[in-house]
This record gives C-alpha cells, structure tokens and sequence, in this order.
C-alpha cells in the first residue's frame, strides 16, 4: 500500500475502505458475490488482517456487506447504488467547492474541461 500524497496521509483503514468502496461501485466485488477472505485481501495489499477486517466491519454496520458464517461474505444488493450515492453527496460537500474555486481561480470553464477530456 506504498503511496505518495494527500491520500498516503489517511489512515490505511481508511485507504482500504476507499479500495474496497470502489471495487464494489466497478463492480469488481459483484453484488450478489463472495468477497476476497480478510486474509487474502490482506495479503494482496500489505496490510495487516486485523486492519482489514476493521474496514470489512464498517460495511457490513453499514449493511452493504453480510456475513454467511462459514462460508464468508457477500456484497449486498443494492450495496453499489447506496455507495455511489453517499460518494457523490460526499464530494459534492467535502471536494467539489475547493474544485469549483481552483477552476474560477484559473477562469476554466465548463465547456473547456469536457473538451480537455476529449483530447
């Protein structure tokens, strides 16, 4: 999990709950489908089992993840669709006006962005 800048300054837990939050509005963690065991996405990312399975907690007290004792945990229906919306409500008020001042700061339009994109 070596990484440089302002996200290498949050705390791993929270690191891996961005990881695993995306993964699952892309689909990589299906809805319907069997998550990666605490070990093995511990593994996989260098982080400690423990640290991991913090971050797996908070989903499922979230209800976007259930556990099937014994066989592992599964992504909930509807699990992508209540991230997605709680993301963007969450960059529309913690992100976006420090965005949308640096683009008035810099006299960027709109229309400039998209075509940039394009490019």
């Amino acid at each position: 999990m070596a990484s440089t800048g302002p996200t290498s300054q949050r705390p791993v837990y929270l690191r891996l709950r961005d990881l695993i939050a995306a993964n699952i509005m892309d689909g990589v963690f299906a809805e319907g489908e069997m998550l990666p065991s605490v070990r093995a996405f511990a593994a996989e990312h260098g982080a400690n089992p423990l640290t991991v399975a913090k971050a797996f907690q908070q989903f499922q007290t979230d209800g976007l993840i259930a556990v099937r004792r014994g066989v592992g945990m599964y992504v909930r229906e509807g699990a992508a669709a209540k991230l997605r919306a709680a993301e963007r409500k969450s960059f529309l008020k913690d992100e976006w006006p420090a965005i949308r001042e640096r683009l008035d700061r810099l006299g960027l339009s709109a229309r400039e962005l998209l075509d940039s994109a394009d490019a």
